[in-house]
């Protein structure tokens, strides 16, 4: 499984962002589909997660409200809708996938197949 993220860039505080993660690849139904951050000196983050038949949607703490996880399985595309952003956002925001039972969603070590990342930059 290949993963391309893509539509990070510099907003405003408030200010929304539609992330894309493009996969190639078998993935199967059972497969979690994840969005991670990392900002500078911090560990890596779990945002969101999707599991890809859509059964199963949990995001992080800081982010419930404000950001909205979904895919697209005719196009094989994963989407963060980013929503009231603010500059502790600030972060490059990786895709992952993996078969990953559940109770390990928001854990970055349990995903094997990553994207190589796109920054989003919220300014104040």
């Amino acid at each position: 499984v290949q993963l391309q993220a893509s539509g990070g860039g510099l907003v405003q505080a408030g200010d929304s962002l539609r992330l894309s993660c493009g996969t190639s690849g078998p993935i199967a139904s059972n497969h979690l589909l994840g969005w991670f951050r990392q900002a500078p000196g911090k560990e890596r983050e779990f945002v969101a997660v999707i599991r890809w038949d859509g059964s199963h949607v949990d995001y992080g703490d800081s982010m419930k409200g404000r950001f909205t996880i979904s895919r697209d399985r005719a196009k094989k595309m994963v989407y963060l809708q980013m929503n009231s952003l603010k500059p502790e956002d600030t972060a490059v925001y990786y895709c992952a996938a993996s078969r990953v039972i559940w109770g390990a969603r928001t854990r970055s070590d349990q995903y094997f197949y990553w994207g190589q990342g796109t920054l989003v930059t919220v300014s104040s």
